[in-house]
């Protein structure tokens, strides 16, 4: 069995979980998600309970709090913008799992596969309707609309990525235009309104507005890449559906740009079926592995910018933690190479 690259280097051990710092916080953020579900109607407040159980690991509140914690503390102001940017994600989950067909997150199924996509719809957009009217209680117009902002961007960058399904002309730069929009606008506005709430100069928040950017683009690569190699059960949600679904993501782009003109034409024609696929038939006819080892090195390139993004920072823990998310991700990362 191929050990995980951070095993076999013994200078490299295991990073801690980078959320450590701040866990006091995040759990005071759950709490209060939950209680925002007793804002909505009688008959809708059981649905917004279950979707936000199935949402994630808090990662935006995460960012939010730390950039806070950074830049001058944390305030009750930074708890309100990291539920505001919890429930836009949560929103885009349930909107993502309708597309995608996707049964299963976190273990539980998607409200999709448990009340029909209909409902589902209609509960993305209520989420979405009350993120942004919680922005209207910032006094300070500028976050409001940069939430806003970030929410068009989300919903763009899906609109955009449903748009180019199947669509084999997708350049490298289109691709991340998509994901930057749909994945990272919402890291960079953690950061960057965390930043931005402490009176930060304009040159910390806009490095902070990088960090979360560099490092949302990052992420989204490393999702890529553990659709295809990953274990459903260890990451305890649907995977496969990239494929199936004609997202052209970086792995599939570059292994689509190194195949030869035969080897191009017969995964074009396989992925143009929409149907799961068993990644060792891609293995057999292109460099499947090369494509996701390129997919995972420009990863890790991004992430040595993002934390490149910090030295405006003085040192404190909170900047270390900002800087372990980076290391933890770059982690993650290594162990998809060795699943390949």
């Amino acid at each position: 069995m191929k050990l995980p690259s951070f095993i076999k280097t013994k200078s490299k051990p295991k990073p801690a979980f980078p959320f450590a710092l701040v866990k006091p916080e995040i759990d005071r953020i759950e709490s209060i998600l939950v209680e925002h579900a007793k804002s909505f109607d009688p008959a809708v407040e059981g649905y917004i309970r279950y979707v936000c159980k199935t949402s994630g690991k808090r990662i935006r509140p995460a960012l939010a709090v730390l950039a806070g914690g950074a830049t001058g503390g944390v305030s009750e102001d930074h708890h309100k913008l990291s539920i505001i940017l919890e429930f836009i994600h949560i929103a885009s989950l349930v909107h993502d799992d309708i597309m995608d067909g996707a049964a299963m997150r976190r273990e539980m199924p998607t409200a999709a596969a448990k009340w029909g996509n209909a409902l589902s719809v209609l509960l993305g957009d209520s989420l979405f309707a009350y993120a942004l009217e919680l922005a209207t209680q910032f006094e300070d117009l500028t976050i409001c609309r940069h939430i806003a902002a970030a929410s068009r961007d989300v919903a763009t960058g899906e609109i955009l990525q449903t748009q180019r399904r199947f669509d084999f002309s997708l350049s490298m730069a289109e691709y991340f235009r998509i994901i930057e929009m749909k994945t990272a606008a919402l890291f960079a506005v953690a950061t960057q309104l965390g930043t931005h709430l402490n009176k930060q100069p304009e040159a910390t928040v806009e490095a902070m507005r990088q960090y979360g950017l560099k490092l949302g683009t990052a992420y989204q690569i490393y999702d890529d890449c553990i659709d295809l190699v990953g274990d459903e059960k260890a990451i305890g949600k649907t995977l496969g559906t990239d494929i199936a679904k004609g997202k052209l993501t970086l792995p599939m782009l570059y292994l689509l740009q190194d195949a030869n003109d035969s080897q191009r034409s017969k995964l074009q024609r396989m992925l143009l079926k929409g149907e799961p696929m068993d990644t060792s038939i891609l293995a057999g006819i292109a460099d499947y592995a090369g494509a996701i080892e390129r997919a995972i090195n420009h990863a890790k390139s991004l992430l040595v910018e993002t934390r490149e993004c910090l030295t405006v920072l003085s040192p404190s823990e909170h900047q270390e933690a900002l800087h372990g998310i980076t290391l933890y991700l770059d982690d993650l990362l290594d162990q998809c190479r060795s699943s390949v």
